[in-house]
């Protein structure tokens, strides 16, 4: 997307499912994304805003689910949305420190947006999620403002750049630069065609552990480059699921526990220091924030088509990290700390993957 070169235009191809028309979460019909980024000096930082349908979503709430994987992490909204099952604001990734400053930004959007909200009705659950880019980010000076949340929520689109973008500015990934990355599945069922999509904010992982295909690149790239690189993994990822495949809150976590699988196969162990996240809606079923006069009707697949879903979010999911790792570009910040970018690493060193 945007034009950059993603990891399938290296001659990767993840997985044996066929990708959306982008291979991004913005396949889902109706979920769009946008980015502010900030980047001088010290500062190298910003937020991502993703929001799972256009319509009114504190009305028309969607079907949602989070799963911890590790929990070294600080999200905010995820003990609502875990016990309601649905999501109600869209979708916002910072750093740490600003995950307080994304959530006031959410609830003046849908305070302007809804004049019931803590008026007539009860008030609005906003969901925040972060990783840590103290290393090219002064992530002390809180450079993110109310007012840059504001802008990536007014300013989403279908078509979205990945690598050190929005809040992926400043993240890490297998000591290298990382960031924002997407993919897509199609789930095909005997009744329709869906799409699993993935968005993932990389922050996690040593050098030595990064696999592409197999094949742990890392370790060759290790012995190219400074030992001094690889730093011990304290950071994290979240991973943003979307589908409009029809499944109960239920099913839904069920998904995103496989997500794992896709995680761990480009190399992560899930270290004590990183905290790994996902959040996931489906689009297929609106539920009416005031009760209606009859009950409602959620559709839902059976569980014995579940087994593609897992394989999608799986797939989805790896090359979404990757995705990640070959669109980020090299990255100064803090103190002159810098992290190289892996395609520029395959050119020096005339690595093929």
């Amino acid at each position: 997307m945007k034009n950059q070169k993603r990891i399938r235009d290296y001659g990767v191809k993840i997985g044996t499912l066929k990708t959306g028309k982008r291979n991004a979460i913005t396949d889902v019909t109706g979920v769009t994304v946008g980015h502010v980024t900030l980047s001088e000096g010290n500062m190298q930082t910003g937020v991502t805003a993703i929001k799972p349908h256009q319509s009114d979503v504190f009305h028309e709430k969607l079907i949602a689910s989070s799963h911890v994987i590790n929990g070294f992490g600080k999200t905010m909204g995820t003990i609502q949305l875990a016990e309601l099952g649905v999501l109600e604001t869209p979708i916002v990734l910072t750093n740490t420190l600003n995950v307080g400053t994304a959530a006031n930004a959410i609830i003046d959007y849908m305070l302007e947006n809804n004049e019931d909200i803590g008026s007539t009705t009860g008030t609005v659950n906003p969901v925040v999620g972060e990783c840590n880019d103290m290393i090219l980010n002064d992530v002390r000076g809180r450079f993110v403002k109310e007012e840059h949340v504001r802008r990536a929520l007014d300013t989403t689109s279908e078509e979205f750049e990945e690598g050190a973008i929005g809040a992926g500015r400043g993240m890490l990934c297998y000591s290298l630069k990382g960031g924002i990355g997407s993919a897509s599945r199609i789930v095909e069922l005997t009744d329709a065609s869906y799409t699993i999509g993935v968005l993932v904010l990389s922050n996690f992982g040593m050098l030595s552990d990064l696999t592409i295909q197999g094949k742990v690149i890392g370790k060759e790239l290790k012995k190219q480059i400074l030992q001094s690189l690889e730093e011990q993994d304290k950071g994290s990822i979240m991973i943003i699921v979307a589908t409009d495949l029809p499944v109960s809150e239920r099913q839904l976590n069920r998904i995103l526990k496989r997500s794992v699988t896709g995680l761990s196969r480009t190399g992560s162990i899930i270290t004590n220091g990183s905290g790994e996240i996902v959040i996931g809606f489906s689009t297929a079923n609106k539920i009416p924030h005031y009760k209606p006069e009859k009950s409602l009707a959620i559709k839902t697949i059976h569980e014995q088509d579940i087994d593609e879903a897992f394989r999608a979010v799986g797939e989805a999911t790896e090359e979404a990290v990757l995705n990640s790792l070959i669109t980020a570009e090299a990255v100064v910040g803090r103190d002159g700390n810098s992290r190289p970018a892996l395609k520029d690493l395959l050119e020096k060193f005339d690595l093929t993957l």
